[in-house]
């Protein structure tokens, strides 16, 4: 009988080890390369899908197992945040907090940045690298550590980041995407050349299997006929009506500061913007009169770059009638003759065939003290679409 007792002592020994061996397996087992991504659902207890991924609990480890038992399906990025920040240094050293806790609690796969204001990479007189961040004097590394040192916090860590950069403290642009979401290939230009950069940085384009996605920085039109107003914001809608043309292949998301109010619903005051003037010059041709953004010929040309390239505005998609006081995302300085006074020029434009898929677009701002600015004079947007689920063979 003792004889028994041992033999089954040291059965259920050894199977005690292999079944820890099994669990050990399944927590440290690789994820693979080219899985699906779950996001963290976000709860009152806890806010931060970073700290709920450092300690894994048993019903973590189980949805883990799930996921790399089910090859059936990858996801693609179906939440998105564009923000013209106006200086992306000067926010994060003074409403980054509040910020982080919009980030946290939108929880979007994209963040599309627009007027970032960092200078490129590289001394003065050599060859810059609009991809990197400025650090060869003092001043410029220790703005770097600064911009550093507050995405490698959460909920920012969990993002990779690519810049364009103006070789100045002036535009730029930066594209935020989910670690779990790579993108086939990502360009700078509407040339969709890779090397190639838009002069100031203004265009960031990312790939995926199913669509593109455009963040665009786009110039102002400026008050008068000249060559860095007038005429540099022809050439940009003429380039992007050609660019929207030619990759109608895919279906397009295209998002940021677009510098436009296509409709008088768009701005608060249309009368008033309408017959805005800079210290009393009047364009000679009647089209080019009014506030930048607003006038007849570049509401004329973004309603044919629409047309043309079989677009939608995802927000007047889903809002038909006249803005309530939410819709604007550009709100002027509370102090002057610009105070109240509103305008809609940061967008998401999806292509039409997508149209049905958008389930909500938002302006995160409100109020003549600008609540949900973050310290810009712009709020962000958020889009979001049905997720496009792909099925292996």
């Amino acid at each position: 009988m003792k004889l028994m007792k041992n033999r089954q002592t040291a059965q259920y020994r050894v199977w005690g080890e292999s079944l820890q061996k099994r669990k050990m397996k399944r927590f440290f087992k690789p994820v693979e390369k080219d899985g699906s991504c779950k996001k963290a659902a976000l709860s009152p207890l806890s806010s931060s899908p970073a700290k709920n991924s450092e300690k894994p609990t048993e019903n973590a480890a189980a949805s883990t197992v799930n996921e790399e038992n089910d090859q059936t399906s990858k996801k693609e990025p179906s939440k998105f945040v564009t923000w013209n920040a106006n200086s992306l240094l000067l926010r994060i050293k003074n409403n980054w907090t509040d910020f982080s806790k919009f980030v946290q609690n939108l929880d979007p796969d994209v963040i599309a940045i627009q007027e970032v204001r960092m200078p490129a990479a590289g001394s003065k007189g050599a060859p810059r690298n609009p991809r990197e961040l400025k650090d060869d004097t003092s001043a410029s590394r220790e703005e770097k550590l600064v911009v550093t040192r507050a995405l490698s916090s959460a909920p920012f860590r969990d993002y990779n980041v690519w810049w364009s950069l103006s070789d100045t403290k002036y535009a730029g642009t930066a594209l935020f995407i989910k670690k779990c979401f790579n993108p086939k290939k990502v360009s700078f230009s509407l040339d969709q050349a890779g090397s190639k950069h838009e002069p100031d940085g203004r265009v960031i384009l990312a790939e995926f299997e199913s669509f593109r996605l455009l963040n665009t920085y786009v110039p102002n039109n400026g008050w008068k006929e000249e060559e860095s107003s007038f005429q540099r914001r022809r050439k940009w809608d003429k380039r992007m009506l050609e660019f929207v043309t030619r990759t109608s292949d895919k279906p397009l998301i295209w998002c940021g500061d677009l510098n436009v109010s296509h409709q008088d619903i768009d701005v608060s005051h249309p009368e008033f913007f309408a017959a805005a003037k800079l210290n009393g010059y009047v364009p000679p041709n009647k089209e080019d009169c009014g506030q930048p953004g607003f006038t007849l010929s570049e509401r004329m040309r973004f309603g044919s770059i629409l047309k043309e390239g079989a677009l939608v505005d995802a927000y007047r998609h889903l809002h038909k009638d006249t803005d309530a006081e939410p819709g604007f995302s550009w709100s002027g300085n509370p102090i002057g003759k610009y105070r109240g006074k509103r305008m809609r020029i940061d967008y998401f434009v999806v292509s039409e065939k997508w149209k049905e898929r958008i389930v909500t677009c938002e302006s995160h701002g409100h109020g003549i003290e600008m609540e949900g600015f973050y310290g810009s004079d712009h709020c962000p947007v958020s889009l979001e679409v049905c997720e496009v689920i792909h099925t292996s063979n």
